[in-house]
């Protein structure tokens, strides 16, 4: 997840204050405070007036972060490795700072995959608003009398089951953002999290060990409706 994205989410949606933000996250409150009041849903890092030397490189930790809980845990690394990793991209600031970054962030993952029941499987059920569900599918019909192929979107919530289906001619970004627009007026609301497939229009690239490179502008749509993408994995649709 970007982290611009959950500080949104945990701002808008959690009504966290921005010292329990920058607590957790290790930035100044000035750069929590400028991404919030902007209305951007993607991070543009600037130079605050009085930054964290680690508000450059936190994309970058973040990142590492994620790719490490899907790692053995004797290949996990520590905070003092991510330290010495960074200090060879130039970041002089001090320990401290990025190891209290990679607590806050473990301690929120953990919370999340305690409050969701989520292990290895996508659980079969959910509480009300807890997650949708949104796949395409490939169809055919017959306008203005020649057989035409589809490209249909569906999202789905998972504690009702109440859907929407809406088709188009092609699967671009356009299409995704406006099926994900209806689906969420004609549902009434947003739910926390949205679980989806590797989709093109979401995934630019899976890397060996399975982190994946989410494309920007699905990113800046998650940021924007504030719910948190999750990707199932290759072949593993269950």
């Amino acid at each position: 997840m970007a982290l611009l994205s959950v500080i949104r989410r945990w701002h808008f949606r959690e009504q966290l204050s921005i010292r329990a933000i920058a607590r957790r996250t290790g930035l100044s409150r000035n750069t929590i405070r400028k991404y919030l009041r902007s209305d951007a849903v993607q991070p543009v890092f600037r130079t605050p007036d009085r930054p964290s030397k680690l508000d450059s490189f936190a994309e970058r930790l973040a990142a590492w972060l994620r790719a490490d809980v899907r790692r053995p845990r004797k290949q996990k690394r520590t905070a003092r490795q991510f330290h010495e990793e960074l200090m060879g991209l130039g970041y002089d600031g001090s320990y401290r700072r990025v190891a209290a970054f990679v607590r806050a962030w473990r301690d929120d993952w953990l919370r999340q995959q305690q409050a969701s029941g989520r292990g290895v499987f996508v659980p079969l059920a959910f509480a009300p608003g807890e997650a949708f569900q949104f796949d395409w599918s490939e169809e055919h019909a017959v306008i203005g009398g020649e057989r035409t192929k589809l490209q249909v979107a569906h999202l789905k919530l998972c504690h009702s089951r109440a859907f929407l289906v809406r088709a188009y001619l092609l699967q671009t970004h356009e299409m995704l953002f406006d099926a994900h627009n209806h689906g969420f007026r004609v549902l009434g609301g947003v739910p926390r999290r949205g679980i989806y497939d590797n989709m093109r229009t979401a995934v630019d690239r899976i890397g060996p060990s399975r982190e994946r490179q989410v494309n920007a502008r699905f990113l800046a749509m998650a940021s924007h409706y504030l719910f948190e993408p999750e990707f199932c994995n290759p072949a593993s649709g269950w």
